[in-house]
């Protein structure tokens, strides 16, 4: 791969994560009401609803932010993978099927970016 077109899907991904942690962040307690009565009818038990929704905007935010500067990269965007994993899991679990495919996607864009790593040259990564 092309090292700028690895530049630009990680910026693309890097923006969507660091954009979705940055506007839940400073409402953070409202994302977490929310999230926590989305899920109040599935199979998930409230007991592990209410970290998620407090631990995943700044998952969003952290892992956006390394993407952004290219530091951590590979472990960045295994842990984004996860996220997308977990986040696939959870719209099952309250038939938010309509959200899967955007998740779907941006899983497939970090499986793709963590198989062609190499090109991943403008980055803090070969700084350190």
């Amino acid at each position: 791969m092309n090292k700028t077109v690895f530049l630009l899907l990680r910026l693309a991904v890097a923006a969507s994560m660091f954009g979705h942690g940055l506007v839940r962040l400073p409402k953070l307690a409202g994302f977490s009401a929310w999230m926590v009565g989305d899920f109040a009818k599935s199979m998930i038990p409230q007991i592990l609803v209410v970290p998620f929704s407090y631990a995943l905007p700044v998952a969003e935010f952290i892992i956006g932010l390394f993407l952004f500067i290219g530091l951590f990269t590979r472990i960045s965007l295994i842990a984004g993978a996860v996220v997308m994993v977990m986040l696939i899991f959870g719209s099952c679990m309250v038939e938010n099927f309509n959200a899967i495919p955007s998740q779907l996607i941006h899983a497939a864009f970090f499986a793709i970016l963590l198989q062609f790593i190499e090109a991943n040259s403008y980055c803090l990564d070969r700084k350190i």
